[in-house]
């Protein structure tokens, strides 16, 4: 059977795009819509998605709450809750959400993902992060944000002790670690996919060896194909040295597409939701993903000044300074451009022209599949569906009916081998 790619619909409340909330056709509070959650969740379903993806944060996503495109981001579910009642609403779309190594326990987290397994069939995904924000630190009663090497240490033990639960490795004397002491079982029996799919979008050289380990899947950002095939080779080279095979792990890199009948109607919806971006608000999303706080002290119009590097997103600050080096961009256009989706790779154009990039750097080694990240919802996404899916299916390059039951049956992926009795 021809390789096939895999996509995902990452949702988030208004949609990825920093002033979606001011969108003539946004839904402002959706982000405690449980029914709009739902018509989305149906309408990737409906287009044969392999999974919905919940990104979350423990906080608000901006210290300055008086700017509203920010704030308003930090409204909405605790995820896993909301997946499980997504769970119930449909029947083969995997459902992913974030939980943070740095601030929850293995067992309950194991457990937690464990029971939104079986609630749904075996359609659960777990996306493990460190995270990297020192307003969630201030949350759980932390000192400060950890250093990066400390984060990913506990990450590593985070995840042995979880797959041991999920598949029967801790042996009977548990698990006794630098960081957590576990004893006992899961009260659950095995997952219907054998354990839920893992998912990780660390691209630091730690976080590629942490994925390369353990995940099955790995969410990436690549503004270009070279940096997406270098990223590509590296950590599906990586794979050998922990006896996995390259196909053991599906590449999704995120992908910001504006998609419409004509080019011209396509660039005319970008410049419309780019119009909306207010100066302040761009170089306030830009100032927290480099992790500076006083960027507002160089000028707008000049370039990004040398910084140190960051204890937060190594990997996105170095693709955000990269970009801004390699295209000439000012502080200005910079944050312009990051606000429409936060360092991803952005597409404009019609269902053809979004295919043809799409399957460029999918038959280029660059890609297993996309994120799909739509700048606004319910607009973007089923223009996506209606549009572009439709013509990848006409070129063989993606599915027309679903594979099988779970998660894992929908992505290729093996069953992790049960070593005891759950």
């Amino acid at each position: 059977m021809t390789r096939q790619m895999k996509l995902g619909a990452f949702l988030w409340a208004t949609g990825h795009h920093i002033a979606a909330w001011r969108h003539p056709q946004a839904h402002v509070r959706a982000g405690i819509d449980i029914d709009h959650y739902i018509q989305l969740a149906r309408a990737a379903e409906a287009a044969k998605f392999d999974m919905v993806f919940c990104e979350d944060a423990a906080g608000l996503r901006e210290a300055n709450v008086g700017i509203a495109s920010q704030t308003s981001r930090s409204i909405g579910f605790e995820p896993i809750s909301l997946l499980s009642a997504l769970a119930v609403q449909t029947s083969r779309i995997g459902l992913v959400s974030t939980a943070s190594t740095s601030y929850n326990e293995p067992y309950g987290l194991a457990r937690t993902f464990l029971s939104l397994d079986h609630l749904s069939g075996g359609r659960a995904g777990w996306n493990l992060v460190t995270s990297a924000s020192p307003i969630e630190a201030a949350n759980f009663g932390s000192t400060g944000l950890k250093p990066h090497a400390d984060r990913y240490e506990r990450a590593r033990e985070f995840a042995e002790v979880v797959t041991g639960l999920w598949n029967g490795k801790l042996g009977a004397s548990g698990h006794d670690g630098q960081s957590f002491s576990v004893r006992d079982p899961l009260d659950l029996p095995r997952s219907p996919q054998g354990a839920p799919v893992m998912v990780q979008a660390g691209a630091s050289d730690v976080g590629r060896d942490l994925a390369a380990r353990t995940a099955d899947v790995v969410f990436t950002a690549a503004q270009t194909f070279e940096e997406g095939k270098a990223f590509y080779d590296d950590l599906k080279g990586r794979m050998a040295a922990y006896g996995r095979e390259p196909d053991d792990i599906k590449i999704m890199p995120g992908v910001a597409p504006v998609v419409a009948e004509t080019e011209a109607e396509a660039r005319e919806k970008y410049e419309e939701l780019q119009d909306l971006i207010p100066d302040d608000v761009g170089v306030a999303l830009l100032s927290s993903y480099l992790s500076i706080s006083n960027l507002w002290r160089y000028p707008i119009d000049g370039p990004l000044p040398d910084l140190p590097e960051s204890e937060g997103m190594k990997s996105r600050q170095a693709l955000v300074i990269e970009q801004s080096r390699r295209d000439g961009l000012s502080i200005r256009q910079l944050a312009r451009h990051f606000a429409g989706a936060r360092g991803h790779w952005r597409i404009v154009g019609t269902a053809a022209q979004v295919a043809d990039e799409l399957q460029a750097r999918f038959e280029g080694g660059a890609a297993d599949g996309f994120n799909v990240m739509p700048s606004y919802f319910p607009g973007e996404l089923d223009a996506f569906a209606t549009l572009v899916v439709p013509e990848l299916q006409r070129r063989g390059l993606f599915r027309k009916e679903y594979e099988g039951r779970t998660l894992r049956d929908q992505l290729g992926l093996k069953q992790p081998v049960n070593c005891g009795a759950a």
